[in-house]
């Protein structure tokens, strides 16, 4: 392999060699061992060079215009590879002919499987469905480049959260393919696209919003306007902080009135225990039993559980007043009266659930709030004996004031 005989490879350079009256191959400048071959018939076809066990080994590609150059510089790698690490890549199929759907029905079947519980496998085989196979499905893996994925990503970019998603899936495909040796170390495609910012909403039931939606929840059990079971997971959420499918997902058998406890088999963190308050404990008892049905929360057929009380919230928001409000701000709201009440970010990240302090770390400046009116209330009794005429009343106005800011 002399320098004369080497150039970067690509679909413009191998286009203008020109055939001489015997075989040449000319190397690539960037990947050594990658090569093409030109027969003196003007035949080009793309190779592959490497020593194993001491003795050099050279692999045919593929056939210029049945094979494009880039197409050719991702095999080779993926051969070069094969071959420093002792295997012998003609034993193994073509990375190339594997698809992107193929690789994720393997990433659905051996990961996700084994490493989420089903509500994530539902949302991850939703964006494969929806988003990423119909976009990229039958490409070839070798094939898949930056390009391709970040038009896949701009294309979601009025909802940037499922773009984000459909990235990380994607990202997280072409890294299990490089460890199941589909693909070269290093050549995830999705590396360098940036993810959209996505607006952290957050929403908080003050005690007035608390007040009208629960009397929201006892008109609609009166009036029977909503199905039962979802007046009492509606309960449930407000007052355990759990997440829905949590709740939706809950068994009689998970319920221990002894320990004072009942366990979430499937939560989005792995199995728990959450404490069994009175509170909390009463709606149980307020919901009547189906017989057989094992399910906390049932649904409309026999043995069945609810799957969704999304049309239930909505017309029980819209009788509260409280349109703005998902399902998802009762437990933004469960964290927020938790700091109210004096408990710690710890604290309240063990009563969710959650496995990391980042996840916690978004109520921070709750704290920070929950700081202010105790110190100016604080501040305020202390006023009111040292500053005659002066730090009294002013300064209870003011601690009033943080409070309904706080609530």
């Amino acid at each position: 392999m002399n320098d004369s005989n080497r150039l970067v490879i690509s679909r413009w350079t191998v286009d203008r060699l020109r055939p001489q009256n015997k075989d040449i191959i000319i190397w690539d400048r960037d990947l050594p061992g990658f090569g093409v071959r030109v027969y003196p018939s003007g035949r080009k076809v793309y190779v592959v060079q490497a020593r194993a066990r001491g003795a050099p080994r050279r692999m045919t590609l593929g056939v210029h215009g049945e094979l494009t150059a880039e197409r050719a510089r991702r095999r080779a790698a993926f051969v070069l590879q094969r071959i420093k690490a002792g295997e012998n890549p003609a034993a193994r199929a073509a990375p190339a002919e594997t698809t992107v759907a193929d690789l994720a029905e393997r990433y659905l079947r051996i990961h996700v499987a084994a490493n989420c519980n089903a509500h994530t496998a539902g949302i991850y085989r939703g964006s494969l469905d929806n988003h990423i196979l119909p976009a990229l499905g039958g490409m070839p893996l070798g094939e898949v480049g930056r390009s391709h994925v970040a038009a896949l990503h701009h294309g979601l970019r009025d909802t940037p959260r499922a773009a984000n998603r459909a990235l990380m899936i994607l990202s997280k495909m072409f890294a299990l393919a490089a460890a199941w040796g589909l693909v070269p170390e290093g050549g995830n495609p999705c590396r360098s696209v940036r993810k959209y910012k996505e607006g952290k909403r957050e929403r908080f039931l003050t005690r007035e919003e608390y007040r009208r939606l629960g009397a929201a929840l006892a008109g609609a059990e009166a009036d029977g306007s909503a199905w039962p079971p979802a007046i009492a997971a509606i309960r449930l959420l407000m007052l355990t902080g759990c997440r829905l499918n949590e709740i939706l997902t809950l068994r009689w058998d998970d319920v221990d009135r002894a320990a004072g406890e009942f366990r979430l088999r499937d939560g989005k963190t792995g199995a728990r225990m959450v404490p069994l308050t009175p509170t909390a404990e009463a709606v149980l008892d307020g919901i009547a039993r189906a017989p057989g049905n094992p399910w906390v929360v049932a649904g409309k057929k026999p043995e069945s559980r609810l799957n969704s009380i999304t049309a239930d919230w909505y017309r029980l928001r819209a009788r509260a007043g409280l349109d703005d409000v998902r399902i998802h701000d009762l437990r933004h709201s469960f964290a927020s009266r938790a700091l109210a009440a004096g408990e710690s970010l710890s604290m309240i990240g063990r009563l969710l659930g959650h496995t990391d302090l980042q996840s916690t770390v978004r109520y921070a400046h709750l704290a920070q709030d929950a700081e202010k009116v105790s110190s100016e209330k604080v501040g305020a009794s202390i006023g009111a004996d040292i500053l005659p005429g002066a730090g009294g009343r002013r300064g209870k106005r003011r601690v009033r004031r943080t409070k309904r800011a706080a609530a």
